[in-house]
């Protein structure tokens, strides 16, 4: 084994980069840069029917994105490629010889429907389907007549009896399976193609992987691939088998615990340091009670030690919360840069604007920071500022301009508005307490109908940040449209 931690992450390139690979992806790359080792990102397309180059790159990009880079493989080389697996049929291939001329593996004639009827003779004797070994000693006149026949062969392991794997596993220690479950099985198929559970062996070794971290889902196939690295006298990597990622219904994750995909969450204004923060939480615990962590923090903090073996909850709310805290760390240009993309999807702004209706759309978005948990939310936080055409959000919030204050409250508001000399938070707030002080009311009998009125709704941003932006006449013009709806005569 290579002296030098050596990690690999190897998705396959048939749809959109999910948010369970993503978190194999970065529990590998936290493993990595906290020893010093080596990450090694190779796609596994022997999937010829689904696999797509765009799938590839949507995976590249969504790695980039959240800041994982790699130190080996696509696209960045080193010595072990190629680091498609389309693009190593020829290493394969001299393995393959070696399993068969050492007896490890042999051609299998069968075809799908006798294959299929073992299958199904096997359920029928409450057995566990699996392949028995028809072609395991075939004489060279049955190979003849089978390739007299046209049958093209598959390539079986052959699957030594009585025997036990043992997986030492970083996460749930000594994991043992019995061989005689297996029954022998296809590590190339027809068309030259290796299976992945081969493959994958071949490409671990010989880029000298030393820990294979990976999804639970891929426990029961480490028995099939350590046969295969015992039969090659290869070095078996240390495996460690994180957890599934459940909803918070603790059903498998689908697309109704919320997106699924890596670039989903990107399109909608997540930031990467909050999703990589949340990932890493699902299925890891860190030794304290923190729970914001910058991605330096998460390596130095990050050990397989404090991996769960139990499912991890994917909880929306959770992430939501993480992301907000990220976002409220923005600077006010950061966060300006961020809203871009959906305000002018929104339609409230094209993306050339300069002057002041630049610097007056950077005042509207900022009274979003602190109500938002992510970037698509901002245009519907600050949709008020784009129409002056708007209802009460219920009869609770009609109901707070027919106080008999109201009148009172009003006429004050206008005319200290219209004495102001500049027109800013602080002026606004001086405002209101004059009102508060001259009539003898509490705040809420101050504050509310002023919102109701302006709004149409009970909460939202803070009055002093609110009438600047919208200025005077507009801020009074709303007021006097709400109080005319609701019969209430100044």
């Amino acid at each position: 084994m290579s002296k030098q931690i050596k990690v690999r992450f190897a998705p396959s390139p048939t749809g959109p980069f999910h948010i369970g690979g993503a978190r194999s992806a970065l529990f590998n790359w936290l493993f990595a840069r906290k020893v010093g080792g080596k990450f090694v990102l190779r796609i596994e397309d022997t999937d010829l029917e689904r696999s797509t180059r765009e799938s590839e790159e949507n995976i590249k990009k969504a790695l980039k994105w959240l800041g994982m880079d790699w130190d080996e493989g696509i696209d960045v080389g080193g010595d072990n490629g190629p680091y498609r697996q389309t693009e190593r049929l020829d290493i394969y291939n001299k393995y393959t010889e070696k399993l068969i001329a050492d007896g490890h593996a042999y051609y299998c004639y069968c075809t799908d429907e006798e294959l299929e009827a073992e299958r199904q003779a096997l359920i029928a004797d409450s057995k566990m389907p699996r392949y028995m070994g028809k072609c395991r000693d075939l004489t060279s006149e049955q190979i003849e007549q089978y390739k007299a026949e046209g049958r093209k062969p598959t390539v079986r392991f052959r699957v030594p009896a009585d025997k036990q794997i043992v997986v030492n596993d970083l996460v749930r220690g000594d994991v043992v399976f019995e061989s005689n479950g297996i029954g022998d099985y296809v590590i190339v198929k027809s068309d030259g193609i290796p299976t992945y559970n081969y493959a994958v062996v071949i490409d671990d070794s010989t880029m000298e992987i030393t820990h294979v971290i990976r999804a639970e889902e891929h426990l029961s196939n480490t028995p099939r691939q350590c046969l295969i690295y015992d039969a090659l006298g290869f070095e078996r990597p240390i495996f460690g088998h994180i957890s599934l990622i459940l909803g918070k219904d603790h059903t498998k994750m689908s697309k109704r615990h919320g997106a699924t995909s890596v670039d989903q969450y990107r399109q909608l204004g997540y930031l990467p340091e909050g999703l990589n923060n949340f990932l890493a939480l699902l299925g890891w615990s860190p030794s304290g009670e923190q729970e914001l962590f910058t991605i330096e923090e998460l390596i130095q903090e990050f050990s397989m030690d404090h991996v769960a073996k139990n499912p991890a909850v994917f909880d929306v709310d959770k992430l939501n919360w993480i992301n907000q805290q990220y976002m409220r760390k923005l600077s006010a240009e950061e966060f300006f840069e961020t809203a871009k993309p959906h305000m002018i999807e929104a339609g409230y702004m094209t993306g050339d604007e300069t002057g002041e209706k630049l610097e007056w759309l950077k005042s509207v978005v900022a009274t979003a920071k602190e109500h938002i948990s992510y970037g698509a939310q901002i245009p519907a936080a600050v949709a008020m500022y784009f129409s002056d055409d708007f209802g009460f959000e219920n009869d609770e919030a009609a109901a707070v301009l027919k106080e008999e204050s109201v009148p009172t409250v009003m006429n004050m508001l206008f005319a200290e508005l219209h004495a102001l000399e500049v027109l800013d938070g602080p002026a606004v707030k001086a405002t209101f307490k004059k009102i508060q002080k001259e009539t003898g009311l509490g705040g809420k009998n101050v504050f509310m109908p002023i919102r109701v009125a302006l709004t149409g709704n009970q909460h939202g941003p803070e009055l002093a940040e609110m009438i600047p932006i919208l200025g005077i006449e507009r801020s009074i013009n709303r007021i006097k449209a709400s109080l005319e709806k609701s019969g209430v005569s100044l």
